[in-house]
């Protein structure tokens, strides 16, 4: 692989929406002299306040022409997951390497496409997972290897968040599972809290597709939309652990996200976007660190020049796809019974009663939502669970094999 000019000229796909946080990352960088904003694919042409401090960057909608004239040698795409594929692979035949934001592919199909086309291209993929550029991942890891929680008994995670219903009307396909026929999987797991999957998955040390035997979810909402905004799913690893992953929009409080490790001697917590780690261990004082973080921009452009090795290959997140495949094919999210939710007039939200607690308790416990009691769950577990005693001993039930 022949090493890139620096700064490094990258094109931006998406400069709107989330799309604001990398065009500001972008001018951070150039700043330090490590990339060089040569091109923004957007709809709409940026105004030049927008484009403060980086130039007159050339401007196109057709982003495999700006690729072309701009000469870029990356290229962030942060658009609607249902252009991905169709973009990546744009960039990967003009060899030009890549900031992918998560989801990467709205199947697990698309995402094969991508990244078998990316690696036959031979250019390098970075899938934008900035949790899994923190440095305390590898930190819990190797916390993990030397044995401080004893035996690892599974990882949850917890995200209480709430939206208002203003949010399923920014763009077309929010709040959309398919859009025009095409898939989209704009829900809770898979887009506003997938790091929470993605990390829980890199810390059990299953993100391989390879590492995932089995897959149980249960899809609800509570808003006026297609996809689900209250869900939780669990996986089961091929080494026999469970990961559970419990997600709202719809939270009464809203809180930091985190993911929990519990082992026999102990659990650490983990608060993914605060960088932040609790250990607790038997018989030990509570121990708290807080860890660096590096971005995935900048690790691409290092990787590129000799210097870094890359944090987030595609390939490291196809445990996450399978997720995300077990969403997109499961039955569609139940919708909440009326006295399970109410409006938050001042916030234009729906909030689900209790909720905040049901999430922690599945992250806790490894329960899913059905298991933990609350009425309304009943009816998430289609397909042959509605014969299963709430209250029973954990039983997979609902699962999808994967392998």
């Amino acid at each position: 692989m022949t090493r890139p000019p620096s700064p490094l000229p990258v094109v931006l796909a998406g400069a709107r929406g989330h799309g604001r946080w990398h065009l500001a990352n972008i001018r951070r960088l150039s700043d330090l002299g490590l990339v060089r904003l040569a091109g923004v694919c957007e709809l709409t042409p940026l105004t030049g306040q927008e484009l403060d401090g980086l130039g007159t960057p050339e401007q196109s909608a057709d982003f495999g022409a700006l690729l072309d004239s701009t000469g870029a040698a990356a290229a962030v795409i942060c658009t609607p997951i249902h252009t991905h594929t169709g973009l990546a692979l744009t960039a990967a035949a003009r060899g030009v390497h890549l900031l992918l934001e998560k989801p990467p592919a709205p199947s697990y199909a698309e995402f094969r496409r991508m990244a078998d086309g990316v690696a036959k291209a031979g250019v390098v993929c970075q899938i934008g997972f900035q949790s899994l550029g923190s440095q305390a991942v590898p930190a819990i890891r190797e916390l993990i290897a030397e044995g401080e929680l004893g035996t690892v008994l599974g990882v949850g995670a917890a995200g209480a968040w709430a939206r208002d219903e203003a949010y399923y009307r920014r763009a077309p396909w929010a709040g959309h599972r398919r859009l025009d026929g095409v898939d989209v999987v704009d829900g809770a797991l898979t887009n506003p809290l997938a790091h929470a999957v993605a990390t829980a998955l890199a810390l059990d040390g299953s993100t391989r597709a390879e590492d995932v035997a089995t897959i149980e979810t249960e899809l609800l909402r509570a808003n006026d939309i297609e996809s689900d905004d209250t869900s939780c799913v669990r996986v089961t690893t091929t080494e026999g652990r469970r990961v559970t992953v419990a997600a709202t929009l719809c939270a009464q409080r809203p809180a930091e996200p985190y993911v929990v490790v519990h082992g026999t001697r102990g659990r650490i917590t983990f608060w993914y976007k605060q960088d932040r780690v609790l250990l607790q261990r038997s018989g030990r004082g509570p121990e708290e660190s807080r860890y660096g973080r590096t971005d995935l921009l900048e690790n691409l452009a290092g990787h590129l020049a000799g210097t870094a090795e890359l944090l987030v290959a595609p390939e490291s997140t196809g445990a996450f796809m399978k997720v995300v495949e077990a969403v997109r094919t499961a039955p569609d999210p139940v919708p909440l019974p009326a006295g399970a939710w109410y409006l938050d007039p001042g916030e234009r939200r729906r909030v689900v009663t209790g909720v905040d607690a049901l999430v922690e308790a599945a992250a806790d416990t490894l329960s899913l939502y059905s298991e933990l009691g609350p009425a309304w769950a009943s009816g998430a577990t289609p397909r042959g669970d509605s014969e299963q005693d709430p209250g029973a001993p954990w039983s997979p039930s609902n699962e999808v094999s994967t392998r």
